[in-house]
């Protein structure tokens, strides 16, 4: 039943294109009735070829469906919610689906898919919270930066921003249904898919984040062409944030009033960054964008996660957001400590899942203690890894929902 299932949905998903690598973003809007009708009937089609064991998974008690909601916003809860950074990933059988054969920017652009894959991960786990399936780089566009992602690449953006002309060159978002159409109705969908289940996270870049990836143009380990200018032009970077931290709070805000509850700010290249230069080029501007996000939706959680930022904790204690995530280069107790009455989520190291189940579930109990039992979101230190076992994942979760402090 799976498997013809599984084969139904990606012949009807084919009139998007035989090959992955024929999709072009300037091309892929308008869709037509037709490709839409066809990428809603693959993703029914994979979903009634879900494993029974993935149904069973899902199912949420009624007084535990908005956990993970109480708990961002300081509230005490019975038990530590649960969710996963990259939870909807290439190391799930069913997201493979779709990843091997069809690119990045169709799955993130097509509602349809994007419901999907958001969704598989609460199927098969029962998490606790359920993230829209997207990208950080994903409003660049609308910015007048385009981007794609190529496979066994990553991300490419083929004309980087490197000059004060071409940053006055770029538009505001102003309108994100205009330009990013597919984020209501996903998010629309999604929040109906959530109630009483679970919560609905959406999710954006930082401004120094987005503006790095647009200056390199691709993944970089010395993030070169940005310390330069950083360095020799920082007028021009300052001019690039300062365009990026508007728009972007506009875009997270669109998220909310389309129905994500908890938003969460990926600082993903501050291990680019020491405490100084974090505290110049990258957490005022993540702070213009909290405190935008505030001003408009005062009542939703801003969780603010900067990757590799562990070093400098003691700088984002007083941060404006309603909770820290924290990488997996810090000893949970010690952070706490560090940080004082600050919420916490994280921070199990993601290679943790590639061991023996045991060992899974005494992190996930280190951790839970660690963190005191309170004031706390399990998740890890960064995101899960494409080789890990869906089992793993499933202990993770289980050990969070079974696991009580004494």
């Amino acid at each position: 039943m799976e498997s013809k299932a599984l084969a139904a949905g990606l012949v009807a998903l084919s009139v998007f294109g035989d090959s992955a690598q024929a999709f072009s973003p300037s091309s892929f809007f308008p869709r037509t009735t037709a490709s839409r009708a066809a990428a809603t009937s693959a993703a029914s089609s994979l979903r009634m070829g879900a494993p029974a064991a993935a149904e069973k998974g899902g199912k949420v008690k009624a007084d535990a469906h908005d956990i993970l909601l109480r708990v961002a916003k300081g509230e005490e809860a019975e038990r530590t919610p649960v969710w996963l950074m990259r939870q909807a990933g290439r190391y799930m059988k069913e997201f493979k689906a779709y990843s091997n054969k069809y690119p990045f920017r169709m799955r993130s652009e097509t509602p349809e898919i994007a419901i999907e894959l958001s969704m598989q991960p609460f199927r098969a786990f029962g998490t606790d919270g359920i993230i829209m399936f997207s990208d950080i780089l994903t409003p660049l566009p609308s910015m007048g930066v385009e981007f794609d992602v190529i496979k066994g690449t990553g991300p490419v953006i083929e004309t980087p921003v490197r000059s004060m002309d071409q940053v006055k060159k770029l538009t505001p978002i102003d309108d994100p249904d205009k330009t990013t159409p597919f984020i209501r109705e996903t998010l629309s969908a999604l929040k109906k898919e959530a109630e009483g289940k679970a919560t609905l996270l959406g999710f954006v870049g930082s401004p120094f984040t987005l503006a790095a990836y647009s200056v390199e143009g691709k993944a970089n380990k010395n993030c070169f062409e940005t310390k330069k200018m950083m360095y020799n032009d920082p007028e021009v970077m300052h001019a690039f944030l300062d365009h990026i931290a508007d728009s972007i709070a506009t875009y997270a805000c669109h998220q909310i009033d389309c129905g994500a509850q908890v938003i969460q700010i990926f600082e993903s290249w501050a291990h680019h960054l020491g405490p100084r230069d974090w505290g110049v080029f990258a957490r005022p501007y993540a702070e213009r964008v909290i405190n935008k996000i505030k001003a408009v939706h005062p009542d939703t959680p801003v969780i603010y996660f900067a990757n590799g930022g562990s070093s400098y904790l003691e700088k984002q204690k007083d941060m404006p957001c309603d909770m820290l995530s924290i990488d997996w280069g810090v000893d949970m107790a010690e952070a706490r400590k560090t940080l004082g009455g600050m919420p916490v989520s994280g921070n199990v190291d993601p290679l943790v899942l590639m061991g023996p189940e045991e060992g899974i579930r005494e992190a996930v109990r280190e951790c839970i203690r660690g963190a005191g039992g309170s004031g706390h979101i399990l998740n890890l230190g960064h995101g899960v890894i494409e080789p890990t076992p869906e089992e793993a994942v499933a202990a993770f979760v289980d050990e969070a929902k079974k696991f009580r402090l004494a």
